[in-house]
């Protein structure tokens, strides 16, 4: 297999000598060759959520697997699911090599371990409703492939993000997401485009599945938690456009409704009280869309 992400591109051979706006543009363009690494996968990122979408509706978990920068990236998306999507915190798990110490330290020779990946999993007892995300630049890392094979062995639906072409980390997938990348500006610093890409797979990935699960509404993030001020601010915003209500009006029903955009909406459009908005939304299993039809 050839890691390209590792190779020395003669292009950036003399960067120390660049000045600091030659720096930006390279970097930057970097960037750009990241976001277009991942619309090349779109086959494979579209099957990912409606597979992961097909599971975690029958109450699986999202757990993403990574060592290093990979394993960084999943740990910051499974985190920010719950105030989103007010996704459940114990059905968005990150493991990462080397335990959660590592998320702030690297440990660097965690990655290497077969042995820790399996424990892991078993720890979490994984099943076959799990959705399993495990990340690697290089496509070989132990840890990430061993995590697979485990997860695909419990019936889990395994998803690998990788950025080299022909990695095993692709060949133990159900859905190997290969975002090509290339040669790094630093060399072997996936960190940069590597790790660009698979951050916004990511954001593709479990955005999409919770669409298709009916957290979002008209484009809004109707499962929201307003946990602060500015979160407040909003999902009263979001109530008034939702129900073409005045802001104040909006304000009370989403207070009425212990901050739920969902059941305010529902009792504002419908004209119910909580309890009877409540019913109607777990009728329809919480969906807002079939609560409205």
């Amino acid at each position: 297999m050839t890691t390209t992400t590792e190779a020395s591109s003669p292009r950036f051979a003399s960067i120390e000598d660049w000045d600091s706006a030659s720096l930006v543009t390279g970097i930057v363009e970097g960037q750009f060759a990241a976001i277009g690494a991942v619309q090349a996968a779109n086959v494979a990122l579209a099957a990912a959520i409606d597979q992961g979408a097909e599971r975690l509706a029958r109450g699986g978990r999202l757990i993403y697997m990574g060592a290093g920068t990979s394993g960084r990236i999943g740990g910051q998306d499974a985190a920010e699911l719950p105030p989103t999507f007010n996704w459940p915190y114990e059905r968005a798990l990150n493991l990462m090599a080397g335990g959660r110490n590592a998320i702030f330290v690297a440990a660097e020779g965690a990655e290497d371990s077969e042995e820790l990946a399996i424990a892991a999993l078993d720890e979490v007892q994984v099943n076959d409703t799990d959705v399993v995300v495990a990340l690697a630049a290089s496509g070989r890392t132990p840890y990430a492939i061993a995590g697979l094979v485990h997860a695909k062995k419990a019936g889990a639906l395994t998803i690998g993000i990788f950025n080299n072409r022909n990695a095993k980390l692709g060949e133990v997938a159900d859905i190997a997401v290969l975002l090509e990348t290339g040669a790094e500006l630093l060399a072997g610093s996936t960190r940069m485009k590597a790790g660009t890409a698979q951050k916004v797979a990511l954001n593709v990935i479990s955005t999409g599945i919770m669409i298709r699960l009916g957290y979002v509404y008209r484009g809004l993030m109707v499962e929201m938690r307003p946990t602060n001020v500015k979160l407040q601010d909003r999902a009263a915003k979001m109530v008034a456009t939702l129900t073409d209500r005045d802001y104040d009006t909006s304000r009370a029903a989403l207070d009425t409704a212990d901050g739920s955009i969902k059941l305010a909406t529902v009792m504002l459009t419908r004209d119910l009280d909580k309890a009877a908005a409540q019913a109607l939304l777990d009728q329809n299993g919480g969906n807002l869309r079939r609560a409205l039809a």
